[in-house]
Formats: C-alpha cells, structure tokens, sequence
C-alpha cells in the first residue's frame, strides 16, 4: 500500500483516485462542488452537468462515503486558507460507496456542539480535522520515544494489568475474579513495582508506553485511564535520570515543534517553588511572584494581622503590576470568593495611585503601608492583593490566585514554553484524614543520603531523590531513585506507621525481592496524554484521548458503566446493594 499523497499546486494534470466523506456539496448554477475530506484535508471536487455521473453528485448529502477519479486541475478562484485552495479535481467517474443518517452536529472545527454530544458521537467527533491533527502529534510523540529510547539499548517490555491493590496513593478500580471467589485484582495505577522488579531481574534500562488507572476525581487534565512513558534504569544518579529525561523531552519538542530547548533545563527545590509561586508545579510564563511581607507587619496593631502573626502564620502578598484601575470591588469580592476555596479566609487588597486606597488602607499605619510599597517595589496603579493565615493555605490559595489574575488579563504568552525540573521534595506530607505523615510520592523512593536517619526522628524536615518536569505549570512528568538497601526500606515502612501483615499483605513479594541482590535503580513517568495535550495546544486533555470518559468517568458513547447481568455477578459471588 502506498503512503498518503498530500496535492497541491504542483500536481496539476495528474490523474487521481480520492476516497472519502463528502464535507459540503453545493450546487451553483448546474456546476456541483464536492467539499471531500478525508486523512489529507480536503480537497475540492467539481461535476458538470455533462457528466454521466452528475445525478450521482446531485443525491450527495454530508458524511456520504464516495470515490472519485479524475485530473487536479488549477482552480479559478483560490482559498489560500486551505492547503488544496489552489486546485481541484474535475470528476470523471463518482462512485456512491455508502449512505449517512442525517448527522447530528456539523463536522467542522468551530463547531459549536456541546461536549457531551460530541463524546456520544465521538467517532463524529474525530472526524474533525482540528482533532486528527492532535492525534497525528501524539503517534510522533510515541514514534520519537520509541526510536530515542532504543537508540540507548532500553529494552520495551510490558507489566501486567491486572495485580494486587495496593492502596497507598489514589483509590485502584478493582476487579472481581470468578476463579477465585471473593479476591480481586487490582488495575495499576503504575508500573512502579514491576519494574523495580524488572532492575531487580537484571534488565537495567527499561521503557514502556503504559497504562495506568486511577479511580480519582476527574479535572480537564486528568482522565480514570491514562497513558505514561515508564522508564527505569539500574546504577543510576538523580542526574543520570534527568538527563535521560530531559534528552528525551529536547527530541520531543525539536521534532514536534522545531523547538530547541537550552539543556540542562532550569532546577528549582521543591521549597522554593512553594514560597514564591505557591505550587510544585510552578507556570514561569509570567511573574507575579509571591512575596512574604510578615515582618513588615510584625509590630502592626491590625488585630487580623496581628492574631495570624501570634498563631505563628504567614501575611504574603502578589502585585498585579498597572491593573488596579482594572479591578472593580465587584471583581475583587469574586477574588475573595475565589481564594475561600483554597480555605483561606478572606481577601485583603490596597490600590496605589494619587492616594492608597483598599480594604486594609484604613487599618494599617502609614509607616507600614510605605514599608508594604518600598517592600514590593509599588508604582503607580499597582494592586497589592494579600492573604494571611496558616503557611499551606496562604501559599496554595495566592498560587492559585496568581495563575487566574494571568488568564484573566492575558498575561500569558500561549506560544510560550517554560520547563524546570522541580527537585528536592519532601519524603512525607502530612495527612489531616489519616492523622499520620504519608509518603509525598511513594514508599519506595530513597531519601537525601543526608536525610537518612530523618525518616524516624524528623520527618517534617526529611526530603527525597525526587524531582518532577513542569512544562507551562503542568506537572508533565515525574520520578525517583528508589531505595534498594533493606535497611533503609525498613526504616520507611516504620516512618509510614506500617504494620508487618501490612507490609506482607501490601508489598511482601516486592519486599522480599529486596533481598535478591538489588541494585541501585531510579527512573521516571512521563502522562504521554498531558505530553500531547502541551504540544498539541488544548488544555482539554479528552481532545488528546481517541475515547475519553466525562467528568463523572462515564462513557457517553459505549453507555458505561453499566448494569450486567445477574448471571455474571453470581458467577463472581457478587451482589450490589440497592442503598
């Protein structure tokens, strides 16, 4: 079979033999044109009244399946919009291969369908050429990882789908089985035991287009099922890692995009991201850092201020520089709403213009509002925005608030990339629901050599081999060296408050693995759906999934889940409750 032939000016009087969908049939004055679409594009089809296959081209309707032969000729009036605009193909023979309902929503790129009509008919929906193209960067995105990773002597070699629940991180979608009544297997939310297990085998470097499945609340960047590039590799450093991982990322962008990227990609501590853009995923298309004016208010009689400062908690600000004039108290009362829901308590702001104005102007001394301006570099018209309270909740909810005000004003450059390795996260992140420390990624990532003896006496200051890529904000990728020496993995099991018929129940055949000779290893995942969704300029990652599941993790199209028959749940000793 020969490969897909894209015609433009160039091969006018060539004869052609074109099968596809008729996209729009328009009759003017006896000439008929045929809009036919397929994988290419579209390409204009022009039938006379002469043609003995004319009555044919007049029953057309759209989403018919034809075949037309026939010479490209040059057209008279051009559409430089399309890549086939200067040429169309005078029909010789038309062939009717097969009819279409009327179809319910018009298959173009701006259509104005809802979404959840487009998902029902989604093999509709992926007609469109705006979402073939997305597809088309997600087939060289895997072209290029394959070919980058084999040209380093990774071998591709696949785990298993269905293994044990392991409910350490995010909820598994179980599955019953009929064999062995009452037990169930667990779908992966990873491959991240299988192949530490494939180190442990001897492979030494592995890779794997994966997937993975994660029974969690759904947003425009996350879906139940998903795909990752898995990698892992035996005696290793963290950099070793993120060389490999950023060598691939620098092929990606330079052959999907043209992009060079400037290698070693930029490193930030986990720390530092959190206190000057409130996120571990930090977008640096724009500025409007986080800045921490306590101390500027350490002596202040504002009781609000002063009980945050008492109860050892944190007053920080942003500047939207020249916007206050752009804010009115309505926009900023939906501010405030907007930070409550990242907990924080309110919303307090001062305007600097001929005279400071705001909601804090009042209360605050004039000493402290011209520390708050030489502090923050203040000009004119600036808004000073502030949130005071508990650490977390001020740096999450001004983190958040910092990427709104930049969609909000377009002062974000969507054409832009910016990608930083963040490095240096916690070991452990406090759990309020479980009461206790829980691993920050997971149980098996290996601390700071220096931190070794923090994970029983310290574990708030503890912090790991670990390090994420961000590229525009998104966490695109992430991973760990993994702790391979006993001891130390001991030491984490009793740092999780583990029991041992947990430890055994959970993880005993890996645990035991340990103890064959395990060498040093690390590796990385990369969302391959979130890879596309940024190279391919949407921030609907369902545009990237050819069968994507909605918000609620039902599938419009294939109506599930579903009910099944109660043959097969007596089969798996099942029965569902009616409550």
């Amino acid at each position: 079979m020969e490969k897909y032939k894209y015609y433009n000016i160039n091969n006018v009087g060539e004869a052609v033999n074109i099968n596809g969908w008729v996209s729009k049939v328009r009759n003017l004055g006896g000439l008929i044109f045929i809009d036919l679409r397929n994988r290419t594009g579209i390409i204009q089809v022009v039938v006379r009244p002469e043609n003995a296959f004319y009555d044919i081209a007049c029953s057309l309707r759209n989403e018919y399946v034809i075949n037309v032969t026939g010479t490209i000729t040059e057209r008279e009036s051009k559409n430089l919009n399309l890549a086939t605009g200067e040429i169309e193909v005078e029909a010789e023979t038309l062939t009717l291969i097969n009819k279409s309902k009327e179809i319910p929503f018009l298959i173009t790129d701006d259509t104005t369908a809802l979404e959840d009509t487009r998902l029902k008919y989604r093999y509709l929906d992926l007609r469109r050429e705006t979402l073939q193209d997305k597809f088309v960067i997600r087939n060289k995105i895997t072209h290029i990882t394959r070919n980058y990773f084999n040209n380093l002597d990774f071998l591709e070699i696949e785990t298993p789908i269905l293994c044990k629940s392991t409910p350490e991180g995010a909820r598994d979608y179980l599955v019953p089985s009929r064999v062995n009544k009452g037990k169930f297997y667990a779908l992966p939310q990873s491959p991240q035991i299988f192949k530490q297990l494939l180190m442990v085998s001897g492979f030494e470097r592995y890779f794997q287009i994966a997937k993975c499945f994660r029974d969690e609340d759904l947003r425009a960047d996350r879906q139940p099922e998903f795909t990752q590039i898995d990698v892992e590799m035996s005696f290793v450093t963290e950099e070793d890692v993120i060389s490999i991982g950023e060598g691939l990322v620098a092929s990606i962008f330079k052959e999907v995009k043209g992009i060079d990227l400037e290698l070693p990609l930029m490193r930030m501590k986990y720390n530092v991201a959190i206190e000057k853009y409130g996120s571990d995923k930090p977008d640096l298309r724009f500025g409007m850092e986080i800045n921490d004016i306590t101390e500027v208010l350490e002596n202040t009689e504002f009781t609000v201020f002063k009980n945050v400062i008492e109860n050892n908690g944190i007053i920080n600000a942003i500047v939207v520089k020249d916007a206050a004039n752009n804010f009115s108290r309505k926009d900023l009362d939906k501010l405030t709403d907007y930070v409550k829901t990242y907990k924080a308590t309110g919303l307090a702001y001062l305007k600097y213009n001929e005279e400071i104005t705001g909601s804090v102007a009042k209360v605050l001394s004039e000493i402290e509002l011209m520390n708050i301006k030489s502090k923050l570099d203040i000009q004119k018209n600036d808004l000073v925005l502030i949130v005071s309270g508990d650490y977390k909740v001020v740096k999450a909810s001004l983190g958040a608030l910092r990427c709104k005000i930049a969609r909000d004003l377009n002062l974000i450059n969507k054409d832009e990339y910016k990608l930083l390795w963040v490095v240096d996260f916690p070991s452990f992140e406090w759990s309020d629901e479980e009461g206790r420390f829980m691993a920050c990624h997971h149980p098996f990532t290996a601390p700071k050599d220096s931190d070794v003896e923090k994970l029983i006496n310290d574990k708030a200051n503890c912090y790991s081999k670990a390090y994420d890529i961000v590229i525009n904000g998104y966490e695109a990728g992430g991973g760990s060296i993994r702790i391979h020496d006993e001891n130390v993995q001991e030491m984490m099991f009793k740092a999780l408050e583990l029991t041992e018929d947990e430890i055994e129940n959970k993880f005993g055949f890996f645990v035991d693995a340990l103890k064959y000779g395990c060498p040093p290893h690390g590796g990385f995942a990369m969302g391959l759906d979130r890879l596309t969704m940024l190279l391919s300029g949407t921030e609907n990652i369902r545009d990237v999934i050819a069968f994507p599941k909605t918000a609620s993790a039902s599938d419009l199209m294939c109506e599930c889940p579903n009910v099944v028959d109660e043959k097969q749940l007596e089969e798996l000793n099942l029965k569902v409750s009616k409550n």
